[in-house]
């Protein structure tokens, strides 16, 4: 099992590695453009800085996989739903750490006294789908032809846990 901390500025390199090999492999990242270091230092200070943790999986001193959560939209009526992604290293999947790391997620997230967790993910990618329903997500809705990558359409599907109390006043501002 990994040990999860939260991410630092010297795990940027592999964070980008990770998230650059995604986007070159697959189709969990809906972009064809790779990231930087300076737009993924960006991107974990405004998170850090909002209150919403980068987490990642070290092995053997080295970050393989990160994850994440964040505002799902900026208007007030959604302030207790985030927008959470996942990604592992091309070489540690498949040994649970998606599974380690989204717990870790959904754990901080109920703490945090959020309200609802939401994953959007690539229709055809059956392992995440199969994960996130272990896990007691719901599938809300697959919307066809939403992206396009590749020269292929792609299908998204919203999944969804609940985190807290079904009444909104027992829910924190």
């Amino acid at each position: 099992m990994a040990e999860l901390r939260e991410a630092t500025e010297v795990d940027l390199p592999w964070i980008v590695a990770i998230t650059n090999d995604a986007i070159r492999t697959s189709d969990t990242i809906w972009t064809e453009t790779p990231v930087t270091l300076t737009q993924r230092s960006a991107w974990m200070r405004t998170r850090q800085e909002t209150g919403f943790p980068v987490i990642v999986a070290v092995e053997d001193d080295a970050v393989v996989g990160f994850g994440s959560y964040g505002a799902f939209r900026a208007f007030d009526g959604y302030r207790l739903t985030v927008e959470h992604s996942v990604y592992i290293a091309a070489d540690a999947r498949r040994r649970g750490l998606g599974r380690q790391l989204l717990m870790a997620l959904i754990q901080r997230a109920t703490s945090d006294g959020l309200h609802v967790m939401i994953g959007a993910v690539t229709a055809t990618n059956a392992a995440s789908v199969a994960l996130h329903r272990s896990l007691g997500f719901s599938a809300s809705s697959v919307i066809p032809q939403l992206g396009l990558k590749a020269g292929r359409w792609l299908d998204l599907v919203f999944m969804y846990r609940l985190l807290g109390p079904s009444e909104p006043e027992a829910c924190s501002p």
